[in-house]
């Protein structure tokens, strides 16, 4: 692993935090595509 000197606590933190974020709106577009996705189907059904 890198050396980062004093200052590893705050990169590995900000690493988390950037890893957490992603995974966040990662997580948040697939589930507005399933809920855009059976709401067209319904509206397609629907007619």
């Amino acid at each position: 692993m890198i050396d980062l000197g004093k200052y590893a606590g705050t990169v590995l933190a900000a690493y988390g935090v950037s890893a957490v974020l992603l995974i966040g709106l990662i997580w948040q577009s697939v589930a507005a595509n399933a809920r855009a996705r059976k709401a067209l189907e319904k509206q397609e059904k629907n007619g």
